[in-house]
C-alpha cells in the first residue's frame, strides 16, 4: 500500500513537471517588466495562488468536464492573454505603479495557469485514484520547480526579448488544443478533420501576426510623436 502510494506520488510530480513548462512560461512572461524584488514575489505569490486554486480544480473536475463550451471559452480567453502578453506594456513602463504591475502580474499567473491546467487536472486527478492528499503533496512538491523554471525562462527573455514571441506562440498554440478538445465541437472537428489539425498553428500565427503587427504600428506612433 505504501509502495503505491509512493509510485503515485512520483507519477503526480512527473505529471506537474511535464505539463508545467508552459505555466513556467506565462510566469516569466508575466513578471518580466517588474523590479527584481517586485518580481520575486510576483513569482512565489502567483505560483502559490495557481496551485491552490488547481487543488481546488482538480476536486471538481469531473464536473467540470460536463460544462458545455468551457473549453472554447478558455482557449478564446487563453487567446487574448497571450496576445496582451506579448505586445506588454513596454511603451509606457516606466509610469505603471509597482503595486499595481505586482497585482497584474499575479492575477495574470493564476488566470493563465487555471486557462492551461485543464489537462494537468485531469491527469493528476486520474493518477490519484480518488486520492485528494495525493494531489496536494504533489502539486505543492512541485511548486519550487516550477519557481526555479520560470527563473530560468526569466533571465533568458532579459537577454533574448524575442523569446517573448516563442512564448506567446506557445499560449496561443495551447489555447488552439483547449479549443478542438471542446466536446461541444467534436462533430464539427469529425466532419472537419483538416480544421482540427491547423487550428492549433492558425491560432499561433494569428497571435503572432497580431503581435507584430501591434509592434510595428506602435514604432510608427512613436517616430511621428519625436
Amino acid at each position: 500500500m505504501e509502495q503505491e502510494f509512493l509510485l503515485s506520488l512520483l507519477v503526480i510530480i512527473g505529471i506537474d513537471l511535464i505539463l508545467g513548462a508552459d505555466n513556467a512560461i506565462v510566469i516569466a512572461m508575466a513578471c518580466r517588466n517588474l523590479p527584481v524584488i517586485q518580481r520575486n514575489k510576483a513569482i512565489i505569490l502567483g505560483t502559490v495562488l495557481a496551485i491552490v486554486f488547481r487543488i481546488f480544480l482538480t476536486l471538481i473536475a469531473v464536473y467540470l468536464l460536463q460544462i458545455p463550451f468551457l473549453q472554447l471559452i478558455g482557449g478564446v480567453f487563453l487567446l487574448y492573454i497571450a496576445y496582451h502578453l506579448i505586445v506588454g506594456k513596454d511603451d509606457d513602463t516606466n509610469s505603471i505603479k509597482s503595486y499595481d504591475s505586482l497585482w497584474k502580474a499575479i492575477q495574470t499567473i493564476v488566470i493563465a495557469d487555471l486557462l492551461m491546467g485543464f489537462d494537468n487536472v485531469i491527469a493528476v486527478a486520474g493518477a490519484a485514484q480518488g486520492h485528494m492528499g495525493l494531489v496536494a503533496i504533489g502539486l505543492f512538491v512541485s511548486i519550487p520547480i516550477i519557481i526555479w523554471g520560470s527563473k530560468i525562462i526569466l533571465s533568458l527573455l532579459t537577454k533574448f526579448p524575442l523569446l517573448i514571441y516563442v512564448g506567446g506562440g506557445l499560449l496561443a498554440y495551447t489555447a488552439g488544443k483547449m479549443i478542438i478538445g471542446e466536446h461541444q465541437l467534436q462533430t464539427l472537428f469529425i466532419s472537419y478533420p483538416l480544421l482540427a489539425q491547423s487550428l492549433p498553428y492558425l491560432t499561433t500565427s494569428f497571435i503572432l501576426f497580431a503581435g507584430v503587427l501591434y509592434q510595428q504600428l506602435f514604432s510608427l506612433r512613436t517616430d511621428r510623436k519625436s
